[in-house]
C-alpha cells in the first residue's frame, strides 16, 4: 500500500494548515509525555504530508498504533517512542479511507473563510524574509552562490506581501504552492552547498536513528524519510526557516 489520501480535499481551514501541530500534539497525549518530537518524527510527518495522507488517517492510525503497542510485551512499562512504529496503521487506515470513499460524491465545497489573517501572513512573511536575508549574508564571503540564491528567494518571499493586498477572499492553496517552490529551491541549494564533512554526519545521524525501524517500513518509505530527515538537519545547520504554511504554528 502506496502512502496516497486525497491530501488537500480531506481537510479544511486551519487543520489543512495545521497538519503537524494537530499530529504532534496528538501523539503527546497518546504518549503521556509533552516531550519535543524528534528530528525522525517530523521527516516521517513530512512524508505523510507530502503523500497527501488525511489528518483523519494519522490520528486513527496513531490511536490504533498505541493500542497495539499497549498489547504487546513491548509495552509493558515503556513509552512509544516514535511515530516510525506507527506507520503500518496510518497505511492501514488510509486504506479504508479510500475504500469508504469508492462510490461517494466528492465533496466540491470548502469552508470559505480565510485559514489566517492577512495581518498574521504579513508578519509570517516579514519574519522568515529577514531570515532568510540574514543567512545570506553571513554565507556571502564563504559560499557567494548561496548568498546569491538566497538573496534571491528572499526578494521572491517578499512579493508575497504583494499577493495579500488582492481584494476579496485570498487563494491561499495557490500561495502555498508558490511557498514551496521556494521551499524546494532552498534545499536544492543546501544540498548543493553543503560540505561532505556535514552530509556525511546527518547520514549517520540519520541511519542511528532509522536502525531499529529499518525492517518495519518500506524501501520507498525509508528513502522519504531520510530525504526529509537530511533536508530539516540542513535548514537547522544553517539556520533557514521552512517557508510552507504547514509550518506557520
Amino acid at each position: 500500500m502506496e502512502l496516497t489520501g486525497g491530501g488537500v480535499d480531506n481537510m479544511d481551514g486551519w487543520n489543512y494548515f495545521n497538519y503537524f501541530t494537530e499530529i504532534e500534539e496528538y501523539f503527546w497525549k497518546k504518549r503521556g509525555a509533552h516531550l519535543l518530537v524528534s528530528p525522525l518524527d517530523w521527516a516521517i510527518m513530512e512524508t505523510w504530508q507530502k503523500a497527501g495522507v488525511p489528518l483523519e488517517a494519522v490520528l486513527k492510525g496513531i490511536d490504533r498504533a498505541f493500542e497495539s503497542y499497549a498489547r504487546s510485551r513491548r509495552g509493558a512499562g515503556k513509552p512509544l517512542k516514535s511515530l516510525a512504529y506507527c506507520t503500518d496503521a496510518i497505511l492501514e487506515a488510509v486504506a479504508e479511507n479510500q475504500e469508504a470513499a469508492a462510490g461517494r460524491t466528492p465533496k466540491n465545497g470548502r469552508a470559505s473563510a480565510e485559514p489566517f489573517t492577512r495581518d498574521e501572513l504579513r508578519a509570517y512573511f516579514s519574519k522568515n524574509s529577514a531570515q532568510v536575508v540574514k543567512v545570506a549574508e553571513t554565507q556571502r564571503a564563504s559560499h557567494p552562490e548561496l548568498a546569491a540564491r538566497l538573496a534571491e528567494i528572499a526578494r521572491s518571499l517578499e512579493t508575497s506581501l504583494t499577493l495579500l493586498e488582492t481584494p476579496g477572499t485570498l487563494d491561499v492553496e495557490d500561495l502555498e504552492r508558490h511557498l514551496t517552490i521556494l521551499d524546494e529551491k532552498i534545499q536544492a541549494s543546501l544540498t548543493q552547498h553543503a560540505s561532505a564533512e556535514l552530509m556525511l554526519r546527518i547520514r549517520r545521524e540519520v541511519d542511528s536513528q532509522l536502525a531499529m525501524y529499518r525492517r518495519k517500513m518500506k524501501a520507498e518509505q525509508l528513502s522519504l524519510v531520510e530525504r526529509q530527515y537530511t533536508h530539516k538537519r540542513l535548514l537547522e545547520e544553517f539556520r533557514l526557516p521552512r517557508l510552507s504554511l504547514y509550518y506557520f504554528s
